[in-house]
């Protein structure tokens, strides 16, 4: 059987949906080598991700012929090519599918990771959230089977945009398995060298925007009673200055390492340095860096009231993303519990297992199936 894949952003996006389409277009290569797999994008940079992608095994990549019209080809073209290719189902990694693909005789799934724009307008333009509604409105009236990452998304999906329930599966997604090995001490001390890192630290990783929330993490900083240092790694954004602004103003700068260049290679070592993972973020469809920082073996503490528990299980701790105070006291308790601390690592490593690349593999397939014969 050939399988289509939207590898748009496996190919150019170096986190969140780029590494969710290169895990699964991975361990579907890996576990079914039976079938034929074809990646299509608009664009291949010479890049990392394009020299993984190009040595899978039983792949192909399909491109448009010009990049004048990658766009008319992304949004309609793209069928063509998969009659033209054979292929017999399609899957949509991040919320978009073709126009044509129903009347095509190709089955269609598609992912989605998170409604944030419905939740939180307020972070989006007025025109970008009118095209994603539109986009997202229409695969998944068009989809034959839609995949949920979370079941807060199948629940926003539910309430949101009225999608029959019995559509939509949740079906998780895993992270990176090197961050489930253990690195050497060498390694660790020479990424702690590089960045001139102290012995002890917290440590929080994503792009540095408003819903990430990093300003309730500073905030609880200068609630502890004892002096922490913090490791922020992230992309940044406008609201880094409103971040800085507030550690300037509360004399918190040596305690605050901002970290914006750090690889893809060196982030599981820093993981395995940090004493606890802090993730306040107020909205994720999943929230793979607590995934991360499980298998790292690294004590999770994240906010209530997304799918954040779904990701980190009920052994990680969570916190009001409003209550700083309440952050503060958590933070505390981890970092000075070494058997609380201890507790959670184990325990964490042992949720984190259930993630594991086989058994996903195995629901998407039985999934691709179910759509095929059924839908």
């Amino acid at each position: 059987m050939r399988i289509g894949y939207d590898a748009k952003r496996a190919f150019l996006n170096n986190t969140g949906l780029g590494n969710y389409s290169r895990w699964l277009i991975g361990v579907m290569t890996r576990y079914y080598p039976e079938n034929q797999y074809s990646l299509y994008t608009p664009e291949v940079k010479d890049n990392r991700h394009a020299y993984l992608l190009n040595h899978l095994p039983h792949t192909n990549t399909v491109a448009p012929g010009s990049k004048l019209l990658s766009s008319w080809w992304r949004t309609k073209g793209i069928v063509n090519n998969m009659k033209q290719d054979g292929v017999k189902l399609y899957h949509g990694l991040s919320h978009e599918l073709p126009l044509g693909i129903a009347q095509s005789g190709i089955k269609s799934v598609l992912t989605v990771h998170d409604l944030i724009f419905m939740r939180f307008p307020q972070y989006f333009g007025w025109v970008n959230r009118m095209i994603y509604r539109a986009k997202l409105q229409y695969a998944c009236k068009t989809a034959d089977s839609i995949i949920a990452i979370s079941q807060k998304t199948k629940d926003d999906l539910i309430e949101l945009l009225q999608v029959p329930a019995s559509k939509i599966s949740v079906i998780y997604q895993s992270c990176d398995p090197v961050f489930a090995q253990a690195h050497p001490p060498a390694q660790k001390a020479s990424i702690q060298q590089k960045y001139q890192l102290p012995e002890q630290f917290i440590l929080t990783v994503g792009t540095i925007e408003e819903r990430k929330n990093l300003m309730l993490l500073v905030k609880a900083l200068s609630c502890l009673k004892a002096k922490a240092t913090l490791v922020v790694v992230g992309k940044p954004t406008d609201y880094l200055n409103e971040v800085k602004a507030f550690i300037q103003q509360h004399q918190l700068t040596s305690q605050v390492i901002f970290l914006h260049q750090v690889s893809f290679d060196e982030l599981p070592a820093l993981y395995q340095l940090a004493q606890a993972f802090i993730y306040p973020s107020r909205y994720e469809g999943f929230g793979i860096p607590i995934l991360e920082a499980l298998n790292s073996g690294t004590p999770v503490i994240a906010a209530k009231g997304s799918c954040l528990e779904e990701a980190g299980g009920p052994h990680s701790l969570y916190v009001d993303p409003d209550d700083e105070q309440e952050l503060a006291t958590t933070i505390s308790q981890v970092l000075h519990n070494e058997e609380l601390r201890n507790r959670m690592i184990t325990q964490g490593l042992t949720y984190a297992r259930q993630f594991n690349d086989e058994a996903l593999a195995e629901q998407y397939m039985q999934l691709y199936k179910n759509t095929l014969t059924y839908a």
